[in-house]
């Protein structure tokens, strides 16, 4: 099964349809999307719009539940608490259904997709360090998890200990535990314009990151 994996949208339609466009000769047989469909962009319907129609799962994120008033916005910076005002005035009924109906975690075949954090994915904390990674690969049922929250692509590798790898292509060996950040469709934040996604073969156990313009 090959998944294209996507996180932090963010109501960037452009970014959006770049992604989907680059993905159409790539044999994808699902999409999963690791949340904040809205939030900063001025398109969140039709982001939401195309991501029902495409994904086979997708979680939720921190704008999207600040978009439902079920979290704080008072630690949101100037821009993001104006989007979040913006947002919720902008999305109908049955947007803010769709996005109440979104989990905070989904265990698939063999690994696991989340927004932040699989410790307390509800408090919506980032993994940035190697310990981060650990608390988070404690509770992996499986061998992998994607994520996003950061917007930073980075890929936290455990064997005997915890590494990570900024490569764009990593096996998944037996035994280890593989925790990746996909990046951001929406709003890149490693002073790389260009969208960023995820590849996930589980057949033959690969990971790629990838960019478009």
């Amino acid at each position: 099964m090959r998944y294209a994996i996507l996180s932090d949208i963010h109501a960037n339609l452009d970014a959006f349809e770049a992604v989907i466009e680059s993905l159409r000769d790539d044999s994808v047989d699902r999409y999963l999307c690791l949340g904040d469909i809205v939030g900063y962009g001025a398109r969140p319907r039709e982001c939401l719009d195309l991501i029902q129609s495409i994904s086979y799962r997708t979680v939720a994120g921190n704008h999207d539940f600040a978009a439902l008033g079920k979290i704080e916005i008072d630690s949101f910076n100037t821009y993001a608490r104006q989007a979040t005002i913006w947002t919720r005035e902008s999305l109908s009924e049955s947007d803010r259904a769709y996005l109440e109906s979104l989990p905070l975690v989904e265990h698939l075949e063999g690994f696991s997709i989340v927004h932040g954090t699989l410790y307390s994915p509800e408090l919506f904390d980032y993994v940035q360090t190697s310990y981060d990674a650990y608390l988070s690969m404690c509770e992996m049922p499986g061998e992998v998890c994607f994520f996003g929250h950061s917007h930073v692509p980075i890929t936290f590798i455990r064997q005997r200990f915890i590494t990570y790898s900024l490569a764009g292509e990593i096996d998944v060996e037996r035994g280890t535990s593989v925790l990746v950040n996909v990046g951001s469709v929406g709003q890149p934040r490693d002073n790389n314009p260009q969208a960023a996604y995820a590849l996930f073969d589980t057949d033959r156990r690969k990971t790629w990151s990838r960019r478009v313009h």
